[in-house]
């Protein structure tokens, strides 16, 4: 285990907490800029602000320490890491746009479905919200189940999705165990081969 030096304590405290000061100036452009904004209590925009900045700021926070480790990275570990790298970028270079987008849509998979909610949940509020006979209510009930009508959409592709890469999955280590078999088959058939006694 390395003893890190307070300089180096420094620098990746410095790395985490960069590019992370936008609530306070969100919220002033906010206020200067909408009058809803402007009528609500400070203690409720102080809630909203924490609500949707704070973890905001802890994945960043996150991504950036993650960052600054393998940018001081040496040796093996750092061998390692570049040519795990090299792989993943040959890897994706010899995939075909459709496999790239499945690929990306794998690995961002939760993303995408807290995304589509979120998406979800602003275009049917907008549609909604123009009804002039339902209550408020009665509008956030409607909002609610649009939204989740939509995300059940999504995570049954999500999981359509899911099935087909296990599929393949299954499908390229079914190739691979017969190949091998094949091999063992043709090195056992061999008529200049040598077996123990």
């Amino acid at each position: 285990m390395k003893i890190l030096t307070q300089e180096e304590i420094d620098a990746h405290t410095n790395a985490t907490i960069r590019a992370q000061p936008v609530a306070i100036p969100g919220s002033l452009l906010l206020h200067r800029r909408w009058a809803s904004y402007r009528a609500l209590p400070l203690p409720l925009k102080v809630m909203g602000t924490v609500m949707m900045i704070a973890p905001c700021i802890s994945i960043q926070a996150e991504r950036r320490g993650l960052e600054f480790d393998r940018a001081h990275w040496t040796g093996a570990g750092k061998m390692e890491l570049d040519r795990e790298a090299a792989e993943e970028e040959s890897r994706w270079g010899a995939l075909t746009t459709k496999e790239k987008i499945g690929d990306w849509a794998t690995r961002h998979q939760y993303s995408i479905i807290l995304g589509s909610w979120v998406l979800s949940v602003a275009v049917a509020g907008t549609i909604i919200s123009r009804d002039r006979h339902q209550t408020l209510p009665q509008k956030i009930v409607q909002v609610r189940m649009w939204a989740q009508g939509l995300t059940i959409g999504v995570l049954i592709g999500a999981g359509i999705l899911t099935h087909n890469q296990r599929q393949a999955a299954l499908q390229r280590l079914t190739e691979q165990a017969r190949e091998k078999e094949e091999q063992t088959r043709a090195h056992l058939n061999a008529p200049n081969a040598s077996y123990p006694l």
